[in-house]
């Protein structure tokens, strides 16, 4: 399908991206400028590492907008301390706060911090519940615990969660959407190789997809290998409403209702 005009006015939400790495250091404010002439209202920018909160607080502060969500990667458990429901709860109360994580589980470069980075995973999710905020999930390389752990969680009490980046097998993606979560497109999905992993959101209900650019990763084509900024979510989203059948505009109406349904926080 065609990609929209830069300057046309459809409204389209980055729920996961990272605007405090030092890739954006020296035009943090253009690339942000760069987002919203594209479109791009509303950016989700995340926390990875507690002690870096003070800074992701600050742009969501200063830039209508953009909202934030903190958490202990999986993939840095082993290095920082273990993260407390206390701790994310007393985050929570700040307005702009709108999710937990993000947390999870990755084994394809941190598997010898498995155990910790399960007992990371559920007091994430204990405090999801506490908040009612939605839970941010990163998962690669694990889906057999994945499914597991929120399966287990969810039953022992209910909570909301979008599995970030989605590029998990069939299984993850079906566990995810029978507990109600969402799943978020990166731009992964854009690829050409990435067959198998757009039949799995073909397959998805609508309602239930949110679209993102991780930013500075991932970025889609054409920018592909290079760094990825907000502004290119228009990119995946092209993608993304070609895989089903809407336009453009379909496809960032509903992918944009999606985000205000999950993180009614940061709601238009």
């Amino acid at each position: 399908m065609p990609f929209p005009d830069a300057g046309a006015a459809v409204s389209i939400v980055d729920s996961h991206c990272h605007l405090d790495f030092h890739n954006f250091d020296e035009d943090r404010d253009e690339l942000i400028a760069r987002a919203k002439a594209a479109g791009v209202t509303r950016m989700v920018t995340i926390c990875t590492r507690l002690r870096e909160e003070p800074k992701i607080r600050a742009i969501a502060e200063s830039h209508d907008g953009i909202f934030y969500a903190a958490g202990t990667h999986p993939m840095s458990v082993a290095e920082e301390p273990m993260i407390t429901v206390e701790d994310l709860v007393a985050l929570a109360r700040h307005p702009k706060f709108v999710g937990i994580g993000e947390t999870g589980l990755d084994y394809h470069y941190t598997a010898e911090s498995a155990a910790a980075q399960q007992e990371s995973l559920r007091i994430h999710i204990e405090a999801a519940r506490r908040t009612g905020l939605p839970l941010i999930i990163h998962a690669r390389d694990a889906d057999e615990d994945m499914a597991r752990i929120l399966t287990e969680e969810h039953r022992a009490g209910a909570y909301s969660c979008v599995m970030h980046c989605f590029s998990s097998g069939a299984e993850l993606a079906q566990a995810a959407l029978d507990l109600g979560f969402y799943l978020s497109m990166s731009g992964i999905a854009a690829f050409p190789r990435s067959t198998e992993l757009r039949e799995i959101f073909a397959a998805a209900p609508i309602d239930r997809i949110l679209v993102e650019t991780d930013a500075p990763y991932l970025a889609p084509p054409p920018h592909r290998g290079k760094r990825n900024e907000p502004a290119f979510v228009t990119r995946t989203a092209a993608k993304g409403a070609e895989i089903f059948g809407l336009s453009y505009e379909e496809f960032a109406a509903q992918t944009s209702a999606n985000f205000d349904r999950l993180f009614t926080r940061a709601a238009a």
